[in-house]
């Protein structure tokens, strides 16, 4: 055989020269499928009809000339030049130019869908459910392979350790996944036996084209979440792919992970704010306990010099005066109108005018009776007086301190504690409560 022997890239080089010259300037009719927009501007997708597809790529400047939004579903006409790539040895596309030409068969269906269950208030906000702000258990319908659940995972591992999390595997792209998902949701709805309460549910799959996604715009899936009395999130593919999934969930996350994120707080972010609250918490007792010590320092500075004990007994000194006063005022008066008495008696003796004698004696009862009165009126004021004077006292001293639930703190040679500054660590500390001491050991 002496055909020459040609590398990998030069067969390719020559495949490529062929394909150009040969479909150069085409048109090619077909529907877009896996778009994937890149941050270089440059825009990528495939086209195909029921029998194939091809690669398409439209370049940044060319991106920038044809302002018609591309979506996966759409039908489009794409004008531009057969190449190849030679890095994958795959023939594409490189568009100039597109013009759309109506839905795709998917994007069609979509749309029917989707007004069918609008307009039966599936999409209603009034009928979405609030998700718990602490949910404590969770359950993720998903592929069990999927990187998607992987970072679901990841994310709530950190954000939320305490979280129980049940992974219920399904089928996310195929015959018969929207089917699964379906009974999936069902059948957590339905609270089976031997697993705990969801609190919410999240439902969702990683990126890929419409096909791919597709088994979240099917019917069964949408009916199955709209009548879930459990919170349900909708985490499929990017933040630019919608599905009927989204429309009907209580909460639509752009992706997997912002679903991890939505569905509970951060861990770290909640422990930074009970450690602040402690603080202030702290901080709030401690100024407390500040201004109460300043007053228990005034009224100590008050009664410095002036023991209570001698006070009241100064007062009761002055009540007993006072009693021994009125007892010999009583007595005086009731010796002086005896004196009367037998005065008027005797010259009653002489006279012996009866009725002279029973109005004396009238005069006589009434006055004893005002002199009792007076006096016993006289000796009830002074005592309620000395009780206030008393209750003053006791409330002012260290006792009455004390029953208001202060407390006073002595150091080793029996003087108040108002300084944390003046007792060195090891001080042995008295501390006088409502009900007796408590010692203690300064450290």
């Amino acid at each position: 055989m002496d055909a020459p022997i040609l590398t990998v890239s030069e067969i390719s080089g020559q495949i490529r020269t062929l394909l150009e010259a040969e479909f150069r300037g085409v048109w090619i009719e077909g529907e877009v499928s896996n778009f994937r927009p890149h941050s270089s501007g440059h825009q990528y997708f495939t086209l195909k009809d029921s029998g194939a597809q091809i690669s398409c790529a439209m370049f940044r400047g060319q991106s920038a000339l044809n302002r018609h939004r591309l979506v996966d579903g759409q039908l489009i006409q794409a004008f531009g030049n057969v190449s190849l790539y030679p890095a994958r040895g795959q023939h594409q596309l490189i568009v100039e130019w597109i013009r759309p030409q109506g839905q795709g068969s998917l994007q069609a269906r979509f749309e029917a869908l989707k007004l069918k269950l609008e307009s039966e208030g599936l999409f209603d906000l009034n009928r979405k459910k609030a998700l718990p702000v602490f949910p404590r258990t969770l359950a993720i319908v998903t592929s069990p392979t999927g990187a998607a659940l992987q970072d679901i995972l990841q994310i709530l591992g950190r954000r939320a350790p305490w979280l129980r999390i049940l992974v219920f595997p399904v089928r996310v792209q195929g015959d018969g996944a929207g089917l699964e998902i379906a009974e999936a949701v069902n059948r957590l709805a339905s609270n089976p036996p031997g697993l705990p309460a969801l609190d919410v549910i999240i439902v969702g799959r990683g990126g890929g084209s419409i096909e791919d996604l597709w088994a979240f715009n099917e019917e069964v899936v949408a009916r199955s979440l709209a009548a879930c009395p459990i919170p349900v999130i909708s985490a499929v593919g990017h933040e630019i792919d919608f599905t009927i999934a989204d429309f009907v969930a209580d909460l639509r996350a752009p992706t997997p992970s912002a679903a991890a994120e939505l569905v509970v707080p951060d861990g770290e972010v909640l422990q930074r704010r009970l450690d602040q609250a402690g603080v202030s918490l702290l901080a709030n007792a401690q100024r407390v306990l500040e201004n109460r010590s300043r007053f228990l320092a005034l009224i100590h500075q008050a009664l410095r010099g002036r023991d209570p004990s001698s006070m009241l007994g100064a007062r009761l000194q002055t009540v007993d005066y006072l009693c021994d006063r009125l007892e010999h005022a009583v007595n005086q008066t009731m010796a002086d109108g005896a004196q009367r008495l037998e005065a008027v008696a005797q010259r009653l003796a002489v006279v012996k005018p009866g009725q002279v004698l029973q109005r004396a004696q009238d005069q006589l009862d009434a006055v004893w009776n005002r002199l009792l009165r007076a006096g016993q009126g006289a000796l009830d004021a002074h005592q309620k007086h000395l009780e206030s004077l008393r209750k003053m006292v006791q409330a002012l001293g260290p006792q009455g301190v004390l029953e208001r639930g202060y407390s006073l703190t002595l150091g080793p040679d029996g003087e108040l504690v108002t300084d944390p500054g003046e007792v060195p660590s090891g001080t042995r500390l008295v501390t006088r409560v409502r009900r007796g001491e408590i010692r203690s050991v300064v450290e």
